[in-house]
């Protein structure tokens, strides 16, 4: 028997599916300071990551339920789509950074939630949400705040990198719409387990060549910078993540990851002593605006999950 669902725990499942996915993006704004200590190769980085956040998250979350999630038909090709749009994004991402200036890799990077915003409500077959078009508008304007100055006074604009950042930011925007999707067939901890574990194998050839390939040998700050990584910026904010995404619409999720590059120049002074600009602040005001139009006037989804929590 089903047991009816009081509009009382409605909004408090969707309230906390907000909290958990602000979270998981002010937590990863610290990947950039802690890459910045390590001088290991980021692809060998992102291994290290990716093996220390599955290793912790199977620890804790994997049993049978979890294999007979995996298992089905209609979910392991899912989480195979799901990592290859999240690891090809990363590469992507990472070559855009290598080939073109560092803010015109991350302006393109982060237009991702605009293709979830377009293409969200066709393949989540439910009605578009209005305040989702002048949120996104006023975070995009936070964001050019913070990275145009960068973006005119770039020095290196190459037209592969810059097609290597339109490139990341659609394969952002398809890694999101297919974890929402399968957040509505599996928990949050296998959705999450999944994503890791595939970035990590897709991955490894890429960290083998350049770690071997060079003859990188690793250090002290490599060891922990990878660990912190791994656990909490990988294991902790991925199931978080994962279990936010789960209870909310994917286009607010995409909004309120503007929240991640807002919360970096706050580790960056606290972990490297380096002070936000001006822009940056006033950016970081207009991205908050947006975050809480979102959470304060966005409408629920239509469609529930197929799973229990």
């Amino acid at each position: 028997m089903t047991v009816p669902v009081t509009d009382r725990e409605r909004t408090g499942f969707v309230a906390h599916g907000y909290a958990l996915v602000t979270v998981s993006f002010l937590i990863w704004g610290a990947i950039g300071a802690l890459v910045r200590s390590s001088t290991m190769p980021e692809s060998a980085l992102i291994v290290f990551r990716m093996v220390v956040g599955a290793a912790i998250v199977g620890a804790l979350f994997a049993r049978r339920a979890t294999i007979a999630e995996v298992r089905r038909p209609d979910v392991w090709p899912n989480i195979l789509l799901m990592g290859a749009f999240s690891s090809s994004a990363i590469l992507l991402f990472f070559l855009a950074m290598r080939l073109t200036d560092v803010a015109v890799g991350m302006f393109l990077m982060f237009t991702a939630p605009v293709y979830v915003a377009l293409l969200a409500p066709k393949l989540m077959h439910q009605r578009p949400d209005r305040v989702v078009y002048p949120a996104l508008a006023i975070a995009l304007a936070g964001m050019a705040t913070i990275l145009l100055p960068g973006v005119f006074g770039a020095k290196l604009v190459s037209p592969v990198g810059v097609a290597c950042g339109v490139a990341s930011g659609i394969l952002y925007a398809g890694a999101a719409l297919a974890t929402k999707r399968l957040l509505r067939k599996v928990r949050s901890t296998t959705a999450a387990l999944g994503e890791m574990v595939v970035d990590a194998v897709v991955l490894l050839p890429l960290a083998a060549w350049q770690v071997l390939g060079a003859g990188y040998q690793f250090t002290r700050d490599d060891w922990i910078a990878g660990l912190a990584l791994g656990i909490l910026c990988t294991a902790i904010p991925y199931v978080l993540y994962a279990e936010g995404l789960r209870r909310i619409r994917v286009e607010h999720a995409s909004i309120l990851g503007y929240l991640e590059p807002v919360s970096a120049p706050l580790y960056a002074l606290a972990l490297l002593g380096e002070a936000p600009s001006a822009a940056t602040i006033a950016g970081g005001a207009l991205i908050v605006v947006a975050g809480v139009l979102v959470i304060a006037f966005g409408s629920p989804e239509d469609v529930a999950p197929e799973h229990g929590p």
